[in-house]
């Protein structure tokens, strides 16, 4: 069980990525921008979604829209 980027890199706990496209969050009328880049990921149970903290809150993304940095 690997999870992949966009581009097909293996991603591991505690890489930084960066987002790929601009993202609506579901529930709510925030957009993630496009090069945006998170530090210190932590992969969950699925193989094609990441977590990442995003002030006091937790996010998690689907690794297809990321890219490792």
């Amino acid at each position: 069980m690997a999870t992949r980027d966009s581009n097909g890199t293996e991603l591991n706990d505690g890489d930084s990525v960066q987002v790929i496209k601009d993202l609506k969050l579901k529930g709510s009328s925030t957009v993630l921008k496009r090069g945006k880049t998170y530090k210190n990921i932590r992969l969950t149970n699925k193989e094609e979604e990441i977590e990442v903290r995003e002030g006091k809150g937790t996010l998690v993304l689907r690794a297809e829209f990321l890219k490792k940095v």
